[in-house]
């Protein structure tokens, strides 16, 4: 009876632990996309120089891709991944000049992705619905990783039985992790998933509770959910429902925000402890059909997105350093919205939406409190990495930092 206090406090304090361990998310991931490092003047990012690894926890390189004749791996940038380092290849050697990176932070994770969006559907379709083609995708992924001194590998298909996909995709998706997950075993390799956000394409695409099952962590890519494909304009990242599209044409374009997309997963299975919650560090941009009428739901030049960034190049996108440079030279007019958690700014003809420091802090607290496993950037290279608009550099970065600690101070 005597020893009955003792083993209640350490009851107590196992419990306090465990809930303190299932409450604290891991830290961030961060997408690289490499070729940035061909990108004119302030966009040029080199991984070596400026990835902050104080901030990022888990680095991913983007991308690799498919043969979808024989499911081999494949560079789709040989001089950028495969380069010597020499003067002849720019002193490129990418795989390795990433994985590296662990000799300055030995608790470093790096992955190698593949896919994306410009690899398609097809092919992903096609390997993994051929056991042959299915072992050849997994052994040569466990040879790029063994060449490379990889500790992951992070899938994104865009998206099982979408865009030429079949319905089949979806159950041969679980067959493929579960083929994934019982060869990574062997090694000790990560296993990660980016994953649409909406509602709709975890039922077209996911048996959600397989996902949490076979991978390590579920990145859920909760961004691009308003662009010029729309009729009018939007914060594509909004991280609860706006009253901007009630009483309009456009009410169902409400439904588009993140709370309603993460809870969604939730309810249909997914494991908190291994959802990434993806934010954004850039953002999307219409042109103005009435410069007068620049809120939220304004109407747009349809199908026309705004003015492309001198370091992006791509009309309809921003990143947030292009933008944070634009505001301060070209006058834009920046409004914080309270109700989305998240910025819209215009200029006379150009839109756009965007997270700043203090919505993605918000966020980051948000994942921290429904207890998510981590947070997640879509991308490194287009934060202000190089601290050309404030104090410092990486502030958006900085601010998810924030936004997970005990005290935020930006939110």
């Amino acid at each position: 009876m005597r020893y009955e206090p003792v083993i209640v406090l350490l009851v107590a304090v196992l419990a306090m632990l465990a809930s303190s361990a299932v409450s604290a998310v891991e830290g961030t991931a961060c997408y690289v996309g490499t070729w940035a490092y061909g990108r004119a003047g302030n966009g040029a990012f080199n991984t070596s120089e400026h990835l902050n690894l104080d901030l990022c926890s888990h680095i991913i390189y983007s991308f690799v891709g498919i043969r979808g004749d024989t499911g081999e791996v494949v560079s789709l940038d040989e001089r950028l991944d495969y380069g010597a380092g020499t003067e002849e290849t720019g002193g490129l050697r990418g795989f390795l000049n990433f994985t590296d990176l662990k000799k300055k932070n030995p608790n470093l994770r790096t992955s190698l992705a593949i896919g994306g969006w410009n690899e398609g559907s097809e092919k992903y379709s096609t390997v993994s619905n051929d056991p042959v083609k299915r072992r050849k995708f997994i052994e040569s992924t466990v040879s790029l990783l063994q060449e490379y001194n990889f500790d992951g590998f992070d899938l994104d298909w865009e998206y099982p039985n979408q865009r030429g996909g079949s319905p089949v995709d979806v159950e041969n998706f679980n067959t493929l992790i579960r083929e994934f997950r019982e060869e990574f075993d062997k090694h000790g390799y990560y296993l990660s998933a980016a994953v649409g956000a909406s509602s709709n394409t975890a039922d077209l695409s996911y048996h959600v509770p397989s996902l949490s099952k076979y991978l390590d962590r579920i990145f859920i890519m909760a961004y691009d959910l308003h662009g010029a494909w729309d009729p009018v304009t939007g914060i594509h990242a909004p991280l609860y429902r706006t009253s901007a599209y009630d009483n309009t044409a456009n009410q169902a374009l409400a439904g588009l925000y993140v709370d309603t997309f993460v809870r969604g997963w939730l309810n249909r299975g997914a494991d908190p402890e291994k959802i990434g919650l993806g934010m954004p560090t850039y953002g999307k941009t219409f042109r103005l059909s009435d410069p007068n009428n620049h809120g939220v739901g304004a109407p747009i030049v349809p199908g026309t997105g705004g003015s492309a960034g001198p370091y992006t190049g791509e009309s309809g996108t921003l990143g947030y350093n292009e933008y944070c440079e634009y505001k301060e030279k070209n006058g834009w007019t920046e409004v914080w919205d309270g109700e989305q958690i998240g910025i819209y700014a215009y200029t006379t003809t150009d839109w756009i939406g965007l997270d700043n420091q203090k919505s993605l802090c918000i966020k980051a607290k948000y994942a921290k409190d429904l207890k998510l496993g981590t947070a997640m950037i879509w991308a490194a290279e287009t934060d202000d990495f190089r601290g050309v608009c404030g104090p410092t550099s990486h502030p958006l970065l900085s601010a998810i930092k924030d936004g997970l600690s005990s005290n935020p101070t930006l939110c």
